[in-house]
């Protein structure tokens, strides 16, 4: 499975006592996949999945599964900083029929690059749908370094791709030229996913599609044929979206944008709270600007 295109790191929405809601969450999916993204990402950080229990991660993941009903993939978060949590986690969901797996850096344990390898490798024996290797450093105080990332393609053949969210465009470039023609390299930051495509990257793992699926779609398939002219244009014309919804630790701003639209309530789990309001005025703003609320 190749994975190219827009793949859409989906909010857990939460009803006023901080209950999962279904509907919305429902609703939320059909939104994406009217707007024909490739693939939907439950349970990754912009889900909340820290705050998530096991039960409720495996029911969004196994209703998420049945929504969507093969119109597009589905790619379940699964990692966390507990190698046997995250294997039990990846069997789940492969169980569930998930079309592969999310694996983050283990966070706070600070592992060593033989300790990454072999948490990534131990979810990889584990089951035999893909996984994606989720690389961001600013959360979890680890980079996986390419060297070993390669180690992991060659010796694990379901390690299919990275969510690259490192922040480092070389590190990514370096990626690229040495992967395996099959072996996909995804931007984790929206911002900077046009300069990966153009340095040969496949897409996006997406917050921004959250609320702007349509346009982040136009956007990657523009770079995809190689249209970088439209790519650069609607780059541009994003831009703004870009920079706001990160003016606050994600998912506060995405999913404020989502309650402005009527999406979903604005509520989230301790310790996420609701923006501050000054920040929320100016977010309003950038919103109502471009017309999207």
């Amino acid at each position: 499975m190749k994975m190219q295109g827009v793949y859409t790191a989906i909010v857990t929405p939460f009803k006023k006592d901080e209950s999962v809601d279904w509907d919305a969450l429902k609703k939320l999916v059909e939104f994406q996949i009217e707007n024909k993204v490739a693939g939907i990402v439950p349970c990754g950080t912009t889900g909340e999945s820290p705050t998530l229990t096991e039960e409720e991660q495996v029911e969004v993941i196994k209703r998420v599964v049945q929504w969507v009903n093969g119109r597009c993939k589905v790619i379940a978060g699964t990692g966390s900083n507990s190698t046997a949590k995250s294997v039990k986690m990846s069997q789940k969901a492969e169980h569930l029929g998930a079309d592969g797996v999310l694996i983050v850096n283990p966070y706070y344990n600070k592992p060593t690059q033989e300790g990454l390898y072999r948490h990534f490798k131990a979810v990889a024996d584990a089951i035999k749908i893909p996984v994606v290797v989720y690389n961001i450093k600013g959360r979890t105080a680890v980079n996986v370094e390419t060297k070993t990332l390669m180690r992991l393609v060659k010796d694990c053949r379901n390690v299919l791709a990275v969510k690259e969210a490192s922040g480092d465009l070389n590190q990514m470039k370096d990626v690229i030229a040495q992967r395996p023609s099959e072996f996909s390299v995804l931007s984790g930051d929206d911002g900077i996913t046009l300069d990966l495509m153009k340095a040969g990257g496949d897409g996006v793992v997406s917050v921004a599609s959250n609320a702007i699926p349509g346009k982040m779609v136009e956007l990657v398939n523009a770079a995809l044929s190689k249209d970088f002219s439209r790519a650069e244009k609607l780059n541009t014309e994003l831009k703004p979206f870009f920079d706001g919804e990160f003016m606050e630790t994600n998912p506060l701003p995405i999913k404020a944008a989502l309650a402005m639209q009527g999406k979903c309530e604005e509520v989230y789990r301790l310790p996420m709270c609701e923006m501050r309001p000054e920040n929320r005025q100016k977010w309003q703003g950038i919103l109502k600007g471009m017309g999207l609320v």
